[in-house]
């Protein structure tokens, strides 16, 4: 069974980049088929789809609305796919989850809070 594990600072100034790893356990993220990516919650909200990396790592997906600050990328070597979220704002304080599709199943990572804040 994958397992994935979100790491990352608890608290990001806006002048800094938001940068966040997950590392994955149970599985590859070069597997055929199999996508990785991010999702998150900001307080009092709902969900909000970030974008994802696939299996291959040529192929990447942004929201639009997060399109030009949001970059997706991957280390094959550790297993991990990392987000950055360039110029933050409080408005992007959220507990962040690392997620996994493919025809073995859907899996999350349990969630790790991020504010952001001067």
């Amino acid at each position: 069974q994958v397992q994935l594990q979100e790491s990352g600072p608890g608290l990001v100034k806006p002048s800094q980049t938001l940068s966040l790893t997950c590392t994955v356990s149970g599985g590859s993220i070069t597997t055929d088929y199999h996508y990785w990516g991010w999702i998150r919650q900001p307080p009092g909200k709902g969900l909000e789809w970030i974008g994802y990396i696939d299996y291959s790592g040529s192929s990447t997906y942004y929201s639009p609305s997060l399109k030009s600050r949001i970059s997706i990328s991957r280390d094959t070597s550790k297993n991990q796919f990392t987000l950055q979220l360039r110029s933050p704002t409080p408005e992007d304080t959220a507990v962040y989850y690392c997620g996994s599709g493919g025809l073995g199943g859907i899996y999350w990572g349990q969630g790790t809070q991020v504010t952001v804040s001067s």
